[in-house]
């Protein structure tokens, strides 16, 4: 059993209700058939604030019935694996389908099981995720009554970059206001260099660090979470040159602390275990490690590390020229947002719609843009647009909204309500449904 579509989509996020949106708005005489086996489609940007008990999760939520764009063929169904030379996508239940241009947008997996111990410790006690589930999130807060709360990220591209430090911001406001901040040691642990890839962001943040005294420690690898006796254990990423020694702790023998391994020094206890250190937390908030989709990074649309192969200007794949691909699922030098999204789809339509008619890509190119809003307390809000090298860059779209600011590198309460009420209301009702914003 086959059918066949003349555009097909894999997967119901994001991109691709966005792409078959605007694809129709283009074209209402295409076939377009879009593959998604999910009945809720979840509005994701908004579980930080559902974290910090400040949006309700229930808001986040639609069925994906309700967003499929009328006109388009929803296959309920798994996609499972691609024959991209016989323009095939093998599924679960609905057989073989054909296509002549094909649309990847699956987006990627949590994995969890990439650190030891984690997919036992994940969403109970003490340890939460805003990427899995940010009720429970809001729960671990609420019941955190003072000690080490450690915030981390791992060493996998992730949704959102920001994303592991805008709840640890609106925790340490939470902490302030219910009483708990003197009882409390906020320590960051990430495998980056930096608090954020770009300058100008990066210098408000290191600000906000600064004000909310926390303790940052870079180079530092998620490597075990032992869930019974609370201890994260790391190891050191930053390749020490020979000779050189990393100060882990202010009471080093009086050797002055190492700035680039920790900046703000909370004594906190650190274990030290062979080459490895842990941190022991009285609570914990991670984004996992996530991974492109198993079919996806088994198939031969993958590169070597799993992610889909396409070309970072024009969408399209490395190899076979029916086939594009965009959103998080996508091997492209920049954040994995929504932001990154909005810019992407039109590029993806464009140059589809282009080879339909011409048989040639029409001039539309994405140039790396994203962005990433960091909350940095109940009311605050600074927005981090950037495009490929890490460049600063507003968009000069955002601009002409009459709550914007002139400089977005710095936090303000209008970016807040942009966050909170203008973004959700725009992503509903606006690019759900096709339309440019």
């Amino acid at each position: 059993m086959s059918t066949h579509h003349q555009i097909l989509i894999i997967g119901g996020g994001t991109a691709g209700i966005m792409v078959a949106s605007q694809m129709l708005k283009k074209d209402k005489s295409l076939d377009i058939g879009l593959i998604e086996p999910a009945d809720t489609h979840y509005y994701q940007p908004a579980w930080t604030l559902v974290g910090a008990g400040t949006y309700d999760y229930d808001n986040t939520a639609r069925s994906m019935s309700s967003v499929m764009p009328k006109g388009v063929k929803w296959i309920k169904d798994f996609a499972t694996s691609f024959s991209p030379d016989r323009n095939t996508v093998s599924t679960k239940g609905s057989g073989d389908i054909t296509y002549d241009y094909l649309v990847v947008a699956p987006g990627l997996r949590m994995a969890p099981e990439l650190v030891k111990g984690l997919p036992e410790a994940m969403d109970k006690g003490v340890v939460c995720s805003n990427y899995t589930n940010s009720k429970h999130t809001w729960d671990v807060l609420q019941n955190f009554k003072g000690g080490v709360a450690l915030f981390t990220q791992p060493t996998t591209p992730i949704k959102c970059g920001g994303a592991p430090q805008k709840i640890m911001y609106l925790a340490e406001n939470y902490f302030r206001k219910n009483g708990l901040k003197d009882k409390t040691k906020i320590v960051f642990a990430t495998p980056g260099s930096v608090i954020f890839g770009v300058k100008p962001i990066a210098k408000t943040l290191m600000e906000v660090i600064d004000r909310k005294d926390i303790n940052i420690r870079f180079h530092h690898k998620l490597v075990e979470v032992d869930a019974e006796k609370q201890i994260a254990w790391y190891e050191l990423g930053k390749d020490i040159k020979a000779g050189g020694c990393v100060v882990m702790s202010g009471d080093n023998d009086g050797k002055p602390l190492d700035d680039s391994i920790q900046y703000n020094y909370k004594d906190i206890g650190t274990i030290k275990e062979g080459g490895r250190y842990g941190i022991k937390f009285d609570m914990m908030h991670l984004a996992p490690p996530q991974a492109s989709p198993k079919f996806i990074a088994e198939s031969p649309l993958a590169n070597e590390g799993g992610w889909l192969s396409v070309n970072d200007k024009t969408m399209q794949h490395t190899k076979f020229s029916n086939v594009f691909g965009l959103g998080d699922v996508a091997q492209l030098p920049t954040a994995k947002t929504g932001a990154a999204i909005r810019k992407q789809v039109p590029v993806v339509v464009g140059n589809i719609l282009n080879l339909i008619k011409s048989n040639d890509l029409a001039n539309k190119e994405y140039n790396g843009y994203s962005s990433c809003p960091l909350v940095t307390d109940y009311g605050k809000m600074v927005l981090a647009e950037f495009t490929y090298g890490s460049v600063f860059a507003p968009d000069p779209k955002l601009k002409q909204f009459p709550l914007m600011i002139s400089d977005s590198s710095k936090e303000h309460w209008r970016l807040w309500i942009l966050k909170k009420y203008l973004l959700p209301y725009l992503y509903w009702n606006k690019m759900m449904k096709g339309e440019n914003v």
